[in-house]
C-alpha cells in the first residue's frame, strides 16, 4: 500500500465534516469512509413513512457553533434556522400547564402564576448561569491541557483557567454546584414550584440515564444552556430541511475543497504497524493506507471493535473498559394526519412549534429511571414532542404533520436477557400511551411511525448502548479527561491516532467543536509542532 490520503476520517457526522473541512482547508488531503448510505451520521432527514420525512436522530439546533458556522459559510449554502416562539410547553398532572421562554419578562409572568418567588428570582439564576455558560463557551473551541505534558500544558491550563480563576466568590460557587450537585439539589436551593423545577430539570436527563436526583446531573442541565440560534444565547430552533440540511451543505463544502467521501464504508480496523497508524481495514476486507486516522466514532466502538487489543497497553484497555456510555434514549418519528390536540391547549397555537414535554414534576423523572432500572423502560416515560411541519412544510403533505419524540428513559440493556428487538414495540406503545394521556386522540391520528430503542440506535447510528453523547456527562469523563486523563487533547494512545467526535471535548451534543479542536491538532502535529506549541499555536489562531 501507498498513501493516498493525508487523513482519514472514520464516520460523516457533523464533527467528522467539520474535521475534514478545517484539515482541507489547511492543503491535507483528506477522505470520509462512512459506514451508511447516507452522510451525515446522527444528523439526517430521512423518508420514514410514504411522503413524510424528518430528522431522524438529532432533532434541533441550538448548540453548533457560530465559529464553524461561519467558517464554512454553511448560511451562503441555504443554512436556516427557524427559532422556537417559545422554547417549551410543560403540561401540568391537574390539566394545566407552564410555558417557558419568549423573553424574561414573558416568563417571569408565567411563573408568577405559580410561584410570585419563583418569577422574583429568576433573573438572577438565568445571571448565574449565563456567568458560569460563558465561561465554558470560550472553553468549547479550545484543546483541553493534556495530562502529563509537562510545563507547557500547566501553562496552557493556566491560561484557559484565567477566566475561572477571574470569577467572583459567588460565580465560583455557582461552578462548583453545577459541576457536582444534583439537578434538584441545584433547582431547590432556587426556586419553590414544582413545575418550574422541571421545567429547568428536563434539561439535566436529556441524554443522561440518570434521575434529576444524580450528582453531577446539573451540569447536563448546563451543558443545553450553551448554544445560540441567530445570535441569540440559549435559544433553540429548526434546521429547515431538518438536521440533515445541515450536514448535506457541510458536505458539499468538503467536496468543494476537495475532501473524498465514500459511503457504505464501513470500517472494520484501525491498522497499526510498529506502534503507529498505518490505515484503515474495511469490511470488505480492502485497505486504506493513511499516517492519520481519525475516529468520528464513540470511544467505546473505536477502542473496543476497532482496534487490536494488542495494540493497546493493558492500562488503557482496563480504563476503556470502564468508560461509561448508555444514555437511556429511545427515538420515535411519527407521521400524522392531524396536530395533537392538548388537554391544557387544545386549540392549535405557539406551542406546536415549540418543544411540548411531558415531565410535569422531577418526582416523575426520578420515577422514569427508577422504573427503567428495574423494569427496563418507564411505564410513564419522559418526553420531548417537536412537530416541525408546523413551520416546514417541505417534510409532509399539506395539512398533515411529522412529530419527533424523544424519550428517556430506556435501559441501554434490558434485565432479564430480554431483547430490545423483541420489546421495542412495546415499549413505543407506552410511549404512545403517555402522550395519548394528555392530548386523546394522537394515538388515531398517527399513519406510519419509525421506532428506535438504544438497540436500535446503536444498530443504525453506531451509538454504542444507544449513547447520544459518546459517553456520559460526568465529571470524571470531561475535559482533560474525556475520553480518559492523558487523551483529552483529541490524540490516541497510538501515535497517528486522533479522536474528533462527542466522546471528546466539550461533549455531545450538534456542536462541531470536537471536529472543530481535532482539526487544529491535527494540523499542528502536521507542521511539527511539539504538544506545547500546538497549544500556543491554538491560542494565536
Amino acid at each position: 500500500m501507498t498513501d493516498r490520503y493525508d487523513a482519514l476520517i472514520i464516520g460523516g457526522g457533523h464533527n467528522g465534516l467539520t474535521c475534514a473541512f478545517y484539515l482541507a482547508r489547511a492543503g491535507l488531503k483528506v477522505r470520509i469512509l462512512e459506514r451508511r448510505d447516507i452522510v451525515g451520521g446522527t444528523a439526517v432527514t430521512e423518508e420514514f413513512h410514504p411522503g413524510f420525512r424528518n430528522s431522524v436522530a438529532s432533532y434541533t439546533v441550538s448548540l453548533l457553533q457560530p465559529k464553524v458556522i461561519a467558517d464554512m459559510r454553511l448560511a451562503d449554502h441555504g443554512y436556516r434556522v427557524i427559532e422556537r416562539p417559545i422554547s417549551n410547553l410543560l403540561p401540568q398532572e391537574d390539566g394545566g400547564y407552564l410555558k417557558l421562554g419568549g423573553g424574561l419578562e414573558r416568563t417571569q409572568t408565567e411563573f408568577r402564576r405559580f410561584s410570585a418567588h419563583d418569577a422574583d428570582v429568576l433573573p438572577a439564576y438565568y445571571d448565574a448561569l449565563e456567568g458560569v455558560a460563558e465561561v465554558l463557551r470560550d472553553l468549547a473551541l479550545r484543546t483541553p491541557p493534556e495530562a502529563g505534558g509537562g510545563w507547557r500544558a500547566l501553562v496552557d491550563a493556566a491560561l484557559q483557567g484565567r477566566k475561572l480563576a477571574g470569577l467572583s466568590m459567588e460565580a465560583q460557587r455557582d461552578v462548583l454546584d453545577l459541576f457536582t450537585k444534583s439537578a434538584r439539589s441545584l433547582l431547590d436551593g432556587w426556586f419553590e414550584s414544582e413545575a418550574v423545577k422541571a421545567a429547568f430539570g428536563f434539561d439535566a436527563v436529556v441524554g443522561n440515564y440518570a434521575s434529576p436526583d444524580t450528582p453531577g446531573s446539573a451540569y447536563v442541565l448546563l451543558h443545553h444552556v450553551f448554544g445560540e440560534v441567530n445570535g441569540k444565547k440559549g435559544a433553540w430552533g429548526h434546521s429547515v430541511g431538518g438536521m440533515g440540511a445541515i450536514t448535506q451543505i457541510m458536505a458539499k463544502v468538503c467536496r468543494d475543497l476537495g475532501v473524498e467521501i465514500s459511503l457504505e464504508a464501513p470500517v472494520s480496523q484501525v491498522m497499526v504497524d510498529g506502534g503507529k497508524v498505518a490505515g484503515v481495514r474495511l469490511e470488505s476486507g480492502e485497505e486504506i493506507a493513511a499516517p492519520r486516522v481519525i475516529a468520528n466514532v464513540g470511544p467505546k466502538l473505536l477502542y473496543d471493535r476497532m482496534i487490536a487489543p494488542t495494540d493497546l497497553d493493558a492500562d488503557f484497555r482496563r480504563r476503556m473498559k470502564g468508560f461509561k456510555a448508555g444514555s437511556g434514549t429511545f427515538r420515535m418519528n411519527v407521521a400524522l394526519s392531524e396536530l395533537p390536540r392538548f388537554t391544557c391547549l387544545p386549540e392549535p397555537g405557539e406551542h406546536h412549534q415549540s418543544g411540548i414535554i411531558i415531565a410535569p414534576t422531577l418526582d416523575y423523572m426520578d420515577r422514569a429511571f427508577i422504573d427503567a432500572k428495574q423494569f427496563g423502560w418507564s411505564r410513564k416515560p419522559i418526553v420531548e414532542m417537536l412537530i416541525p411541519s408546523t413551520v416546514d412544510d417541505s417534510l409532509a403533505p399539506p395539512g398533515q404533520h411529522v412529530a419527533s419524540l424523544f424519550c428517556q428513559q430506556f435501559a441501554p440493556e434490558l434485565p432479564d436477557g430480554r431483547d430490545w428487538d423483541m420489546e421495542e414495540d412495546k415499549a413505543a406503545d407506552a410511549i404512545i400511551d403517555t402522550v395519548e394521556a394528555h392530548a386523546p386522540g394522537f394515538r388515531a391520528s398517527i399513519l406510519g411511525r419509525q421506532v428506535l430503542s438504544p438497540k436500535g440506535l446503536e444498530r443504525k447510528f453506531g451509538l454504542v448502548g444507544g449513547d447520544i453523547m459518546h459517553g456520559n456527562l460526568t465529571l470524571d469523563q470531561m475535559w482533560s479527561a474525556r475520553p480518559v486523563l492523558g487523551h483529552g487533547a483529541y490524540r490516541g494512545p497510538i501515535k497517528g491516532l486522533y479522536m474528533c467526535g462527542a466522546g471528546t471535548h466539550p461533549g455531545g451534543g450538534v456542536t462541531g467543536a470536537p471536529g472543530h479542536n481535532c482539526a487544529h491538532e491535527v494540523i499542528a502535529d502536521s507542521r511539527g509542532m511539539a504538544l506545547g506549541f500546538g497549544g500556543m499555536y491554538r491560542r494565536f489562531r
